[in-house]
């Protein structure tokens, strides 16, 4: 009996081993490939497959996912002779798992090289400026070169990112001496640009201020002009209303006189030929205000002339 439990035992194992080797569960965005004695059969897609055991073995499992693959940074030489370190990244997809099992021993190497000698065709027609300046150009004819030597291998390529380009140290010092020598230039530009706009609008603003002042002196000028021409058109009609003798208006212009001469621009005076008549005048009315107040006097008139009377009768006295 004991043979008979061992033998089984040992057939129940074999069952196990055999169920597990013929149920395969592939997971989703994956593929499996399944050789039938060492030859190419068939791809096994996601979810539950069944294959032969102990026929059929499965030769590799691949991942179908867009890859990300960074590259260490390789020496490229210019058109220039200048040698830059280029940093690539590349994104690629595996779509045919058979032709990626197949195709190519190793798929990663092989595009890591391809990259590689692509970046050296395409930089070595380009110098150091065209170099930093052309990202796009340089990626996309990577991409192009790329996707068309992986298509027989079953690898798309999606993108190619330049990374990292890193000139010599001492282009990298000259290149930063030229853009901290820029960076001043343009900074005394907009220093002067802005010195000048002020200036500009400075000047603008003294112009307005001068314009708005004359402007101002003008208006109060002639409003000054008006009041006064106001005023001695008021004095005119007021002289004429009461009916002015020559001897009021003559008193009245010796009394101007003096107000015409006041002024510190008045450096000259010229006396107007009317002032004798003015005097004239003036005098007319004072003898006869002297001699209104003789008459009125009687007694004390001749009275007044008496002592002179007596003061030129005294030395024929004597």
């Amino acid at each position: 009996m004991e043979p008979v439990i061992i033998v089984l035992i040992i057939l129940v194992v074999l069952v196990f081993i055999a169920l597990i080797k013929t149920i395969q569960v592939i997971p989703q965005a994956s593929a499996a490939i399944v050789e039938r004695f060492g030859r190419y059969t068939r791809t096994l897609n996601a979810g539950l497959n069944i294959v032969v055991p102990f026929i059929d073995t499965i030769r590799n499992r691949i991942d179908l996912r867009e890859q990300v693959v960074p590259f260490p940074p390789q020496p490229v030489i210019t058109q220039d002779n200048l040698v830059v370190n280029i940093d690539t990244v590349i994104y690629y997809q595996v779509t045919d798992a058979r032709a990626a099992t197949y195709e190519v021993a190793s798929y990663i190497q092989a595009i890591e090289q391809l990259t590689v000698t692509t970046l050296r065709n395409i930089i070595g027609g380009m110098d150091l400026e065209r170099t930093l300046t052309s990202r796009e150009e340089i990626n996309a004819a990577l991409r192009g070169v790329l996707d068309e030597a992986t298509g027989k291998w079953g690898i798309r390529v999606n993108r190619v990112e330049l990374k990292a380009i890193e000139p010599p140290t001492s282009i990298q010092d000259s290149m930063e001496k030229q853009m901290r020598a820029d960076r001043d230039k343009r900074a005394a530009i907009l220093q002067a640009e802005g010195v000048r706009q002020s200036e500009i609008l400075r000047a603008e603003g003294e112009k307005q201020s001068q314009i708005l002042r004359a402007e101002g002196e003008a208006k109060a000028a002639a409003l000054r002009a008006e009041g006064e021409a106001q005023a001695v058109r008021t004095v005119f009609e007021a002289i004429h209303a009461g009916d002015p003798d020559q001897k009021l208006l003559s008193y009245q212009y010796l009394q101007m006189l003096p107000k015409i001469a006041e002024g510190d621009a008045n450096k000259l005076w010229i006396v107007p030929s009317e002032i004798g008549d003015a005097l004239k005048g003036l005098s007319g009315a004072m003898g006869n205000f002297g001699g209104i107040g003789g008459g009125s006097g009687g007694n004390g008139g001749a009275g007044a002339q008496v002592p002179a009377q007596e003061r030129r009768e005294k030395p024929s006295i004597d």
